[in-house]
């Protein structure tokens, strides 16, 4: 290949690598393993202006065998597959569950014996009704990276440890809250009880009288307040999902789910599955608006904090938090008050889907370098939560997810771990050319991003309100 003149060298440089990175994507970061995908869709939900989605669809499409899962993202559209922006639908939470069916029993529903099916849980330490699952996000799931890097993957399928006389399936959980034409998108989407005009949960069970906002007021097939006159019909929706997976060997790492709750209590009741003041996780809170004038933005900031006891250690090999509207960001801390992860939303500022003003479009995300973060067994963290009090918010979740690994990879000789991938039949003198330039753009990108965090950090903490 002949090189071209010195003034569009650069360009050609930044092709090449565009090309190679593009089409060596899969086996770098893999290895000797070919990433497989497959996307689903739901069930079909449908949803008129106000109402709600909130149930729990068993044995879902779901990858098979003895594999890794390396990353799942999902977002909800419409009959024609287009993305349904947030502030038509808003996505409150989806989660996955594993779960072991009998198989001399054709499904499972939550009515069903308990002893037909069995929730595998992950290793976190809420494992009640809630926070079980695999994967879980919200109005971020369009902007918030899951994937597992290599050589890691979470390990599902393993015979060993399928119950004899069950398999292994999938329950999917769909929150969704149609707010066209509400009095208050930003009190429906909070789930604030008086616009839903409920006063017991879906189990018929009064609530408390000091509740006034959280998902136990928008339960499924609950209604919040329309604008007087408005008129909107109802369409059907979906969760599309997809997932990402390698065949399972034993050159892959298997990693550990911890999910923590800034709400946990520490109190444990032995065999409760209830969501109470004094039986650990409650998942939710509420968030004062600050008192008195003349209170500056950065002192208008709630911040909850829980202590929480690691079960069991390992490498810390990627971390997230999940909030809500009015969050700041979230930080996970050792012991001795060392980082090991921060998460911060990006808020939206337009209109179209991914990118919908005053909501929060996506979570920062954490994969520190392979053994640089390591929790010690029984070790007690900190668990930090902060939210804008400018003004109320109901139903807030600060949680925490971490993929742990008990051991790190065995190092890899430079020509290995280069993440820049060449192909053999490129000149010598070439191959050097565009080593030189990986060196340099690395350089400058690197450069940017620092300036690029330094530049954000100067921004003060706060959030663009969503408008009703």
């Amino acid at each position: 290949m002949a090189l071209c003149s010195q003034g569009s060298l650069l360009s050609l440089a930044i092709l090449l690598l565009v090309f190679n990175f593009s089409c060596s994507q899969d086996p770098l970061e893999n290895g000797n393993h070919n990433i497989k995908s497959a996307t689903f869709l739901s069930p079909e939900f449908v949803l008129g202006p106000g109402s709600v989605e909130n149930r729990n669809y068993f044995n879902v499409d779901f990858p098979r065998g003895h594999i890794a899962l390396k990353s799942f993202n999902a977002e909800v559209i419409d009959r024609s597959g287009n993305p349904v922006p947030l502030h038509e639908t808003y996505l409150h939470h989806w989660v996955v569950d594993r779960y072991y069916q009998r198989k001399d029993k054709a499904s499972a529903t939550e009515n069903n014996q308990r002893s037909d099916y069995k929730f595998a849980g992950n290793s976190g330490i809420c494992q009640g009704r809630v926070l079980r699952q695999y994967f879980g996000l919200g109005s971020e799931t369009r902007k918030t990276a899951t994937h597992v890097p290599d050589p890691y993957g979470i390990e599902i399928g393993n015979p060993a440890e399928i119950p004899t006389g069950y398999e292994e399936r999938w329950m999917l959980n769909v929150h969704a809250i149609d707010t066209r034409g509400v009095e208050d998108r930003l009190g429906c989407t909070e789930c604030k009880c008086d616009l839903y005009n409920v006063t017991v949960d879906e189990n018929g069970k009064p609530l408390r009288p000091d509740y006034t906002g959280g998902f136990y007021c928008c339960y499924d097939r609950t209604q919040c307040r329309i604008r007087p006159g408005f008129e909107g019909v109802k369409r059907s929706l979906y969760l599309r999902y997809t997932v990402k997976w390698v065949d399972w060997d034993s050159s892959i790492i298997p990693v550990k789910i911890f999910i923590f709750d800034v709400t946990d209590t520490g109190k444990r009741i032995t065999g409760s599955t209830e969501l109470s003041p004094e039986n650990g996780c409650q998942v939710e809170y509420e968030v004062m608006p600050c008192n008195g004038t003349g209170v500056g933005v950065d002192e208008c900031i709630d911040v909850k904090r829980t202590s929480l006891t690691m079960p069991t250690g390992g490498f810390v090999i990627y971390g997230v938090a999940h909030q809500h509207t009015g969050g700041t960001g979230s930080t996970l801390y050792r012991q001795d008050g060392r980082v090991i992860c921060s998460s911060i939303p990006t808020y939206g500022e337009g209109k179209e889907a991914g990118n919908e003003a005053g909501y929060i479009v996506g979570m920062s995300t954490c994969y520190p370098e392979p053994g640089s973060v390591e929790i010690a067994d029984g070790e007690n963290l900190i668990l930090e939560s902060k939210y804008s009090r400018t003004q109320m918010h109901t139903g807030v979740m600060g949680l925490f997810y971490i993929l742990v690994a008990d051991q790190i990879p065995k190092a890899k000789p430079f020509s290995h771990t280069n993440h820049v991938h060449i192909n053999e039949d490129m000149k010598s003198s070439s191959y050097s050319w565009a080593v030189a330039v990986v060196a340099l753009l690395g350089l400058a990108i690197a450069i940017a991003i620092t300036i690029r965090y330094q530049l954000k950090r100067k921004v003060k903490d706060g959030y663009q309100p969503i408008m009703a």
